[in-house]
């Protein structure tokens, strides 16, 4: 089965062809035009611009997914598009590009949830994939949430965050410290610096963290966003406008913020926070494989950590490659291949939907 696949829920848009063949995915094509440069000069992602740009790109890298996969229209079984969530106007591009092609080509179409996409990259794996049931984190520039999955379509929202992302607080207090958007990378590699600088170790930096000086440091204290409520539930802003809060006491004193021991900190205790929580998830849901997807789940720390706490709790981890952690077209044909074997099919009346689907 050939399955072309859209996604445009934010600032990527995204075409891919992918291969079901037997129990396995091959992506054939994945073409991802990116805004990034464009919305940079923002400072964050503007829906406007982003719709437009979706519109200007949709067709030309669907002529190019179709012909990287050396496929026709005709060859093609399945058209599968994100509906929902995310930038209303950007996803009202790929809904009814995907919906005239799949009407006037006579192909089956299919709506997938863009938490349930991120998810399905772990599908695409050439090694072993997870089986539900199975716990995974979604942690993206606008989702932070724990998610329970019974089969490959029925999911359950567990824990989520009760105010900003992880992302986005990564996104936001970079650009105080000076880390272009998007700040993941950035935020990454300076904190790294301040790891190593903190522990003096180029190689187990983050298990000394915690009994270096830099972190006793009281001036660099910041709060757990993990919630003490016996939840899975997160708060970032808290430690966000903690972190803004000490920025401005060193600019008022008039002394210059140690960068990377900052960046160090604060991603300790996003990831530290992350990582109770699903210890607390996994503990609770004895038997089941962990899944981390979305463009934060490219984190080295993170990556590292909630590998420790899989290990820890003697169940296999599942993340996807780095180029299947940010949004693509290819997680959504993944999904989409399930929705389709459920005869969840979709219509001329589909329509986009900013809000999230699972609760």
């Amino acid at each position: 089965m050939n399955i072309l696949a859209f996604e445009s829920s934010c600032d990527e848009t995204s075409a891919s062809v992918v291969l079901r063949e037997g129990d396995s995915f091959i992506i054939k094509s994945n073409i991802i035009a990116s805004q990034v440069d464009t919305h940079r000069l923002y400072g964050g992602v503007v829906p406007e611009i982003a719709s437009r740009a979706h519109i200007e790109a949709i067709s030309s890298i669907t002529y190019e997914a179709l012909e990287v996969a050396g496929v026709t229209l005709s060859d093609i079984d399945l058209v599968a598009v994100t509906a929902n969530p995310g930038l209303i106007g950007a996803l009202l591009v790929g809904v009814n590009f995907a919906k005239a092609l799949a009407v006037s080509n006579n192909i089956p179409l299919v709506a997938v949830d863009h938490i349930k996409g991120h998810i399905a990259s772990a599908f695409l794996s050439e090694g072993e994939v997870p089986k539900p049931p199975f716990v995974a984190l979604a942690a993206s520039g606008g989702h932070t949430a724990i998610y329970k999955m019974e089969t490959y379509t029925d999911i359950s929202l567990i824990g989520t965050t009760r105010d900003d992302a992880i992302g986005e607080s990564f996104d936001k207090i970079g650009r105080m410290i000076g880390i272009p958007y998007p700040a993941g990378r950035g935020f990454d590699e300076l904190s790294r610096e301040g790891f190593i600088e903190a522990t003096g170790d180029s190689e187990n930096f983050y298990k000394k963290y915690k009994k270096s000086a830099a972190y006793k440091d009281a001036a660099m204290t910041l709060p757990s966003p993990a919630l003490r409520d016996g939840s899975f539930d997160f708060s970032f802003s808290g430690l966000k406008t903690a972190a803004i809060n000490l920025i401005h006491r060193y600019e008022q004193r008039g002394i210059e913020l140690p960068r990377a021991l900052f960046a160090a900190r604060y991603t300790f205790e996003a990831v530290e926070a992350v990582a109770m929580k699903i210890d607390m998830a996994l503990k609770a849901n004895p038997g089941c494989d962990f899944v981390m997807a979305g463009g934060v789940a490219a984190n080295s720390h993170l990556r590292h950590r909630l590998s420790e706490v899989a290990r820890e709790n003697g169940v296999k981890i599942f993340i996807p490659s780095m180029s299947l952690c940010g949004d693509n077209a290819a997680m959504i044909a993944a999904s989409g291949y399930y929705e389709y074997l459920k005869n969840n099919f979709a219509d001329s009346s589909l329509n986009a939907s900013a809000l999230d689907s699972v609760v």
